[in-house]
């Protein structure tokens, strides 16, 4: 067994300890083009029996064998069926540019996500719902708002921004014109010659990656930095991430929303202002833990999914 099927299969007894959860690769489309991911099922649960689902989404630049993985296998241990899938241009999905940190791209992933679960008989088709952590949070957001057919949604460590909060977080309008005139750069290198400008998602050596500190989830082995993802990031996507405003849908958002996050985690602020103009039944509870805590360190997340499957529980 190489180093990758070890750790592949390491992962799944991390994911699964008591054999309780059935995975199935699947595939399904968005916008014509191919997406793979892993659905989770209680391995109780007759094959034939239509279920809750829910969409699960890691944070940006991750792959489904990160956080969306963990937590997807979670909600099936705790009785729901989940989805965790690459994106466009990530993991094993097919898709052009890679790497690419398209926030309109992914949220159109999510609807097709939510679609293909609908098609499916073991699905019920009225009960669908949506976790994010951290980016993905925002995404789903947007995604909830377009799409009623997600009656709920739960976010975990979420990081949501806005303009003001980009402008404290990026290092001003200077940060920000900095990154939006190498983005714009990009994506005209890009749109001439299919060369696409990349730089690491994350290093405690390059100052110019898209995180740049000492984010061990991301630079350790043992943790985030896996053989599925690729540590790129695509210049041309910090266009649309900066001006990406999630806190700005909180007023459209129907679906009972839960939140969970840490004072000690990313962007509290952020969490505060969309909870505050959400005008859906909402709860957001405060806890303990740094942001990447939330990714996979068990007493961390354990009681993450506990309360995200409460929700779902009551809402769908």
């Amino acid at each position: 067994m190489d180093r990758i099927e070890r750790r592949q299969d390491l992962e799944g007894r991390l994911m699964n300890p008591n054999g309780d959860v059935r995975v199935e690769g699947v595939a399904l489309p968005s916008e014509g083009t191919e997406l793979v991911g892993d659905l989770y099922r209680p391995a109780s649960q007759p094959a034939g029996d239509a279920s809750p689902a829910v969409v699960v989404v890691g944070s940006w630049t991750t792959v489904k064998e990160q956080m969306a993985g963990r937590y997807a296998a979670g909600l099936a241990q705790r009785g729901l069926t989940a989805l965790a899938f690459d994106f466009r241009g990530y993991g094993g999905s097919k898709g052009e540019p890679q790497n690419f940190e398209s926030p309109e791209r992914k949220i159109t992933d999510i609807v097709s996500a939510v679609r293909y679960l609908k098609s499916r008989p073991d699905v019920d088709s009225s009960r669908i719902g949506a976790l994010g952590i951290c980016a993905g949070s925002g995404y789903v957001a947007v995604a909830a708002s377009r799409n009623p057919e997600i009656r709920s949604v739960a976010m975990v460590a979420p990081w949501l921004h806005d303009r003001t909060l980009v402008l404290d977080i990026y290092g001003g309008p200077e940060g920000i014109g900095e990154r939006m005139t190498q983005g714009e750069a990009a994506r005209e290198k890009y749109e001439s010659t299919g060369e696409v400008d990349y730089i690491p998602a994350a290093s405690d050596t390059d100052a110019q990656a898209a995180m740049y500190g000492p984010f061990d989830y991301y630079l350790s082995a043992d943790r985030g930095a896996i053989p599925q993802w690729g540590n790129r990031f695509a210049v041309m996507s910090w266009p649309q991430w900066l001006t990406f405003d999630p806190i700005a849908v909180a007023p459209q958002c129907t679906a009972p929303t839960f939140m969970l996050h840490s004072p000690d985690a990313a962007v509290p602020d952020g969490v505060r202002r969309f909870h505050d103009a959400l005008t859906a039944p909402k709860e957001l509870q405060w806890t303990t833990g740094t942001q990447f805590d939330f990714y996979d360190q068990e007493s961390t997340v354990v009681p993450a999914l506990d309360s995200a499957a409460g929700h779902f529980g009551r809402t769908l």
